[in-house]
This record gives C-alpha cells, sequence and structure tokens, in this order.
C-alpha cells in the first residue's frame, strides 16, 4: 500500500515539474514513465487520464494551500506580517527553483483549453486564495495595520495579481530578485498610512 502511494506521489510530483515547465499541453504520460522510471501502463492504474491526473494535482495543490495558509495563521496574528510570510514564500520558492511558479497561475493562463474538470478545479484554487487574502486585507483594515485605498476584496485581488505577476516576471528576466522588486511598493503601499 505504501508503495502505491509512493508511486502516486512520484507521479504527482513529476507532472507538477513537467506543467511548470511547459503547461498542460507540454507533457504526455511518457514523459512522466521516463522521469519516474515506470510504465505508462502504471500511471493510468493511478490515474486512468490525464485530466484525472491534473486534476488530482491540482486538488491537492489547494489542500496543500489549505493547511499552510491554516499553519501561518496559528503563527502569524500580524495581517502585514501574513502578507509579507506569503511574499516571502514565494520569493523563497523562486530563489532556489523549488517551486519557481505557481501551478495554479500557470493553468489559469491556459483556461480557455484545459478540460472542464480541471478549469474548475483551478478556478477552486483562486477563489480559495482570494478569500483568504480578503479576510487578512479586512483584519488588518479592522486593527488598522493595513491602510487599504479599496476594498478588501479589491486589495486582496490585486495582491494576488502582484505576486503572479512579479512570478511571471521574475520567470520572464531569469532574475529571481525581480519578485521581491516588484512586490515591494504594494507592501509599502499597504503598511503605510496616507494622510490628505
Amino acid at each position: 500500500m505504501s508503495n502505491l502511494l509512493t508511486t502516486s506521489d512520484a507521479i504527482l510530483a513529476s507532472a507538477r515539474s513537467l506543467i511548470t515547465s511547459g503547461g498542460y499541453n507540454g507533457f504526455s504520460y511518457a514523459d512522466i514513465a521516463d522521469a519516474v522510471g515506470i510504465r505508462k501502463a502504471s500511471i493510468h492504474h493511478h490515474f486512468p487520464t490525464k485530466v484525472d491526473l491534473v486534476r488530482t494535482l491540482v486538488k491537492q495543490y489547494r489542500c496543500d494551500a489549505e493547511s499552510a495558509v491554516s499553519s501561518l495563521e496559528q503563527n502569524i496574528q500580524n495581517p502585514l506580517d501574513l502578507l509579507r510570510t506569503y511574499a516571502d514564500h514565494w520569493a523563497q520558492c523562486i530563489e532556489d527553483a523549488s517551486r519557481p511558479f505557481c501551478v495554479c497561475a500557470l493553468l489559469a493562463s491556459e483556461l480557455p483549453v484545459l478540460p472542464p474538470e480541471v478549469a474548475a478545479e483551478v478556478k477552486a484554487f483562486f477563489c480559495f486564495a482570494s478569500n483568504w487574502l480578503t479576510s487578512v486585507m479586512e483584519r488588518g483594515s479592522k486593527e488598522e495595520g493595513l491602510y487599504l485605498s479599496n476594498e478588501p476584496r479589491v486589495e486582496a485581488e490585486a495582491f494576488m495579481a502582484s505576486v503572479h505577476g512579479a512570478m511571471l516576471s521574475a520567470r520572464a528576466y531569469g532574475t529571481p530578485k525581480v519578485f521581491a522588486t516588484i512586490l515591494a511598493p504594494t507592501l509599502t503601499r499597504l503598511s503605510t498610512s496616507v494622510t490628505h
């Protein structure tokens, strides 16, 4: 049983790496078989179709993000620190190339051509992230630790777009430091009271 789980995890890890490199249509089961060192039939045993595989991957990705956020919330109360930690997480992932790009952000760029089952999971991830960031913005505004120029939901969407856009720019320029450079003004704006 544990061997099956290990194989399944290896298949999912390989799929995530291949999607990050080339998108949904940029890999086949043959590519995973080569990377993991198993036969294609073994992949089909775990994930009968590519849709099953990627849908499971995205769902697992969201569950992992939910667990990470829950852990963050238990350890960090300050909303600005939560946003900084979230940004720092991605900065570190980009720097050490462990997770150089959010799988869901990459798949979102392919949404029109994704199978509906996969698209639904990608949208669910973004809804989760948006709802969490909105709750952080709301708390920060009430506690006066964050200074919002717009409604919390708008600020949350803008922050999420800044994070994903900064990932894209870091990837385009091939320079991890671009990520932090792009996000710095957003974090500064959110942490600075503007008096008129």
